[in-house]
């Protein structure tokens, strides 16, 4: 599995906080963690919250990244900037029992953490036992275990309303601010990683076309 973390600029301070309690879970699970930054408060390439959300959909619907973490001060306006885009799953995650929980019930392929919230001494670990719950075990194994049957057919059915409620990415990227677009993708290290690892050359296409 390939991670992708992403720091909007309220919260970019504790990028690298962040990113070792990431790698430390996800280097025993052997999964690849990359780290799209913001990587510090003064980083010239400033995220939003709202700018989390298209570079997230651009890395999971190009297979540039299999999952992403990502957050805001509460959490709230990066998981609901992840949701508004089409093959984008995001779990608001406070607890370790949400991060288990979202795994195994709602088999998303994002999270956003209240990075503000409660992150005091101890910041670290608490953040370390969310990633471990979250990785625990694979994803869509129902919770408590013997709601797994209706579980996976309810994820199924969301799906395919998902599928039909979204217009295909290319289209929505092409409709926003173009200016908006180009700073979700301003990232000191992002032409190096995205076009490293993405998967679908019309996507990496589109990316250098709204890059210009």
């Amino acid at each position: 599995m390939r991670i992708a973390l992403i720091n909007e600029n309220s919260q970019a301070a504790k990028n690298s906080i962040i990113e070792a309690s990431l790698r430390k879970v996800a280097d025993a699970k052997g999964y690849e963690v990359v780290n799209y930054g913001m990587y510090s408060a003064d980083d010239a390439a400033q995220l939003t919250y709202v700018q989390n959300g298209i570079l997230a959909a651009i890395l999971l619907n190009s297979g540039a990244a299999d999952f992403v973490v990502t957050g805001c001060g509460t959490g709230e306006g990066a998981m609901l900037a992840l949701n508004s885009f089409p093959g984008v799953i995001c779990g608001h995650v406070a607890t370790t029992l949400d991060a288990y929980t979202f795994a195994q019930i709602n088999d998303g392929n994002a999270i956003s953490i209240p990075f503000a919230l409660g992150f005091g001494w101890g910041g670290d670990l608490h953040l370390e036992y969310i990633f471990e719950k979250l990785f625990s075990e694979p994803f869509g194994g129902g919770y408590p275990k013997e709601r797994v049957v209706p579980e996976q057919r309810n994820k199924k059915i969301l799906d395919v309303v998902r599928a039909k409620a979204f217009r295909p990415l290319a289209d929505i990227l092409k409709d926003l601010d173009p200016e908006l677009v180009k700073g979700a993708l301003a990232g000191e290290h992002f032409d190096e990683y995205f076009f490293r690892d993405c998967k679908d050359p019309a996507i990496a296409e589109l990316v250098r076309e709204l890059k210009k």
